[in-house]
């Protein structure tokens, strides 16, 4: 199997790390040190080398190192179907984000034609019983893995709806301010529908295609309201009642992601905690073998406080799919002995803490 793996990753005054620099190969990183010391903020890094706004979702100035707030920098040298590529994003004090992907400016889109980053993050443990808004980041984050484009169709749609809200916010009734945006929200919803679906299937066919130590996921594509396949048509319609809403009130904005637990025919939202973790980690796994199917090599996944979990059997359960995927894993927790089952399948990184600033160190062994 190609790898994709990150070999390089250096921070540069990036949230509590003044400066660090790991070299890596394609192997599972086991990342782990005291609470708050700074493991999170390097799966931060890494999750920034995808197009977005990473895992946690920051704004550009809020990942600057403080009190120096001097803007920030993460450099990257990343393995990707036997090409290597030099990734530099960074942000000046009060400016938005740049990139450069092999020293040419790019816009953030290229990074998911080079990379497949996934995530999970604590944060995610309430997706189940949350609000829709979670669930649709979440199914997209996957689509993007499959789909590239995904994000380019999103950023037209939501685009072209803020503009037609201020539209409906603003009164205003004459049919030709419309026209043109409902024709954009309509052709890029229509993409986003697409593939969302495809990668419900792709996701739904890894998923019964593997043997695992972890529950499978019925995932089902619903919706507030039925989206119409003439969705030009419906809006042009509907504007008079989004107009007293003040908003949109129909388009995959509003789709939402149904999970069932296969086994126990029970939905997510009512399965246990532990239950709910371990559907999380099912979807994140089929979603890896599917990449390697697809694009060719397994993504890089970017696990936080996973093992703090999971007991002993499904956390050596959960290694060895990652090691059998080949997929390189950035895994953080408190203690090494969380990762004692790995052994030397792995590389290892302690992160500790020292008047505010994280100080990393690689390590053979745990």
């Amino acid at each position: 199997m190609t790898a994709l793996a990150l070999t390089e990753l250096t921070l540069s005054h990036f949230r509590s790390h003044k400066r660090a620099a790991i070299t890596l190969d394609a192997r599972p990183l086991a990342i782990f040190g005291p609470n708050g010391a700074g493991k999170t903020n390097v799966l931060e890094a890494a999750s920034l080398l995808s197009p977005g706004r990473g895992l946690r979702r920051a704004g550009a100035d809020d990942l600057t190192r403080r009190p120096e707030a001097l803007g920030w920098k993460i450099t990257a040298i990343l393995q990707s179907l036997h090409q290597t590529h030099e990734i530099e994003t960074w942000a000046e004090a009060g400016n938005p984000r740049q990139l450069r992907i092999d020293g040419k400016a790019a816009p953030q889109t290229a990074l998911g034609r080079i990379a497949r980053i996934l995530w999970l993050v604590p944060s995610m443990d309430r997706l189940w019983i949350e609000g829709a808004e979670g669930r649709r980041r979440f199914l997209d984050r996957a689509t993007l893995s499959f789909e590239p484009t995904h994000a380019e169709a999103v950023l037209t749609y939501d685009k072209a709806m803020r503009e037609r809200n201020r539209l409906l916010k603003d009164m205003v009734r004459d049919p030709h301010w419309y026209t043109a945006i409902e024709g954009q929200m309509a052709e890029a919803g229509a993409a986003i529908q697409k593939n969302r679906h495809r990668a419900i299937a792709e996701l739904t066919t890894a998923q019964e295609a593997a043997t695992t130590a972890f529950p499978t996921a019925m995932l089902t594509l619903t919706s507030a309201e039925p989206i119409p396949d003439n969705l030009q048509t419906a809006l042009a319609d509907n504007r008079n009642r989004d107009m007293a809403a003040g908003r949109t009130l129909i388009g995959p904005h509003r789709a939402d992601l149904d999970a069932v637990f296969a086994d126990k025919g029970v939905p997510a939202k009512d399965c246990s905690t532990g239950e709910q973790k371990a559907l999380l980690i099912s979807l994140i796994l089929a979603n890896g073998r599917a990449l390697a199917r697809d694009f060719g090599a397994p993504p890089i996944l970017l696990l936080d406080e996973v093992a703090a979990h999971l007991d002993a059997a499904r956390r050596a359960a959960l290694y060895d799919e990652i090691c059998s995927l080949g997929a390189q894993a950035f895994m953080t927790g408190t203690g090494a002995e969380l990762f004692a089952e790995l052994g030397r399948r792995a590389q290892y990184v302690e992160v500790t803490e020292t008047d505010g600033q994280s100080i990393v160190t690689q390590k053979d062994t745990p």
